[in-house]
């Protein structure tokens, strides 16, 4: 992804958000002035994936607090209104974090937050760049200089990201070099972050790829069209327990029966580590029209609800490596964050 369009920028009285719901048909923006705009864009997923999320967390107690001067609110109702922010989504541990990172400034105002909210966002842009980095020469040394067929699901690119991007960032550093053979961008129903997000930023970065089914992934890998999977994360238990896109556990699988590499690329702002296992993640559960409707018509029978779990919990045993902007810990060999970290 080119640097002229940018996931999210702080305009000095609000967050000026790329909406990610238009992409790819349109390239329109929301500017979060209000708490309730800020917190309606990150549900709608205008702003989504886990770093991104942190920026936009850090960003929206600058606009709790410019919001509350603004309306003449009490601390407390300030207080509610980042709270609000920081539990918009439960499963990415970013968005608190983020907001956690920035509450110490609140005392000295709206700018000294969205400074710190900036640093941040460019904290990430570096750290991005150095996951893809690591993430490139790691997969290089396990499966060859060489041209590669790469899969990945949903959307860890720049979009998901304050620039550059975690799993595809590894991607765009792999193609840099000249070696990316094809990339297959899983769809990622139910709302095609893969189809419609993924596969423009490749194309844009004048990236090969493919778009296919989800359920097609577990077959393309067993086929032995691809050499790795790159895949992102929303958040890390400490044994190496990887929450991502639901959909994610079938392409583990697939890597650990064909014998090729998982790898998960993500800050290490995602790794929470007071969970020890991917049993206390909690899955957020969407609502049932994205997966009971398409483009405002029903898909399914009258009558019939839906199960639509936004994530899923892929086990440290089918993560080959965790790339970090710290370096790569090769999970499935007993490398996880609590004992890199003890």
């Amino acid at each position: 992804m080119t640097n002229d369009v940018r996931t999210l920028e702080w305009t000095g009285d609000g967050l000026r958000l790329l909406d990610q719901t238009v992409l790819p048909g349109r390239v329109e923006y929301v500017v979060a002035r209000d708490v309730g705009t800020l917190v309606d864009a990150i549900r709608r997923l205008v702003v989504r994936g886990a770093p991104a999320l942190g920026v936009a967390g850090a960003f929206g107690v600058a606009v709790a607090v410019l919001q509350a001067a603004r309306e003449g609110w009490d601390d407390a109702a300030r207080d509610a209104a980042i709270a609000e922010v920081r539990e918009a989504r439960p499963t990415a541990v970013n968005l608190a974090a983020g907001v956690d990172r920035v509450l110490p400034f609140v005392a000295k105002g709206a700018d000294a937050v969205a400074a710190e909210a900036q640093a941040l966002l460019d904290e990430d842009v570096r750290g991005n760049r150095a996951i893809g980095a690591f993430g490139a020469d790691w997969i290089l040394r396990r499966v060859g200089d060489r041209p590669l067929r790469v899969l990945t699901h949903c959307n860890a690119g720049a979009l998901a990201t304050a620039g550059w991007g975690t799993a595809l960032g590894v991607v765009r550093n792999l193609h840099e070099r000249g070696r990316v053979e094809m990339v297959y961008a899983d769809e990622t129903r139910p709302l095609l972050q893969g189809a419609r997000l993924t596969a423009w930023e490749l194309d844009r970065a004048g990236i090969p790829c493919v778009v296919q089914a989800d359920g097609a992934a577990p077959s393309t890998i067993l086929r032995g069209l691809v050499d790795v999977a790159v895949i992102g994360a929303d958040r890390i238990a400490a044994n190496g327990d990887t929450a991502n896109k639901i959909g994610s556990v079938g392409v583990a699988l697939a890597c650990r029966e064909a014998g090729i590499p998982l790898v998960v690329a993500a800050p290490w702002s995602t790794v929470d580590p007071a969970l020890p296992d991917g049993t206390g993640i909690p899955i957020e559960e969407r609502p049932a029209d994205e997966v009971l409707a398409w483009g405002g018509a029903r898909t399914a029978p009258e009558g019939v609800d839906a199960f639509n779990p936004a994530f899923d919990v892929t086990p440290a045993r089918l993560v080959t490596a965790l790339v970090t902007e710290t370096g790569v810990l090769e999970v499935s060999a007993g490398t996880t964050p609590a004992r890199f970290r003890a």
